[in-house]
């Protein structure tokens, strides 16, 4: 039985978020979150509270719906990375021009079952 989670606008671009999420996927989850311990990447922390949460929605759903997941078991499934909306700001450039930024979000999308 799949149990997923979602964090959503979140202030990095896909692309580098990708680089850290392409290193757990078909992983089992305990492995998943030393892999992320020890990772020197921006984006390790909040992926591996979204694994944090992701099994906590597993454990919700064996109390609630008796599932019976086993939790010792999960296994990264799926994880994507969309692009979110992107906020546009202007940079001061010489002589008076503007140049113009984009401040980029990613939607990330994590989904775990039992091997």
């Amino acid at each position: 039985m799949a149990v997923s989670a979602k964090l959503n606008n979140h202030r990095i671009s896909a692309q580098k978020a990708r680089l850290v999420v392409d290193s757990v996927r078909g992983m089992n989850v305990e492995e998943a979150l030393n892999q992320l311990s020890l990772s020197n990447k921006r984006f390790a922390l909040p992926l591996s509270k979204l694994l944090r949460s992701a099994v906590a929605n597993a454990e919700h759903k064996n109390d609630e719906h008796e599932a019976g997941i086993d939790i010792d078991r999960l296994v990264v499934k799926r994880v994507t990375v969309d692009e979110g909306p992107s906020m546009w700001r202007i940079r001061p450039r010489a002589q008076g021009r503007a140049t113009w930024l984009q401040k980029r979000t990613s939607h990330i999308t994590v989904e775990l079952d039992e091997r």
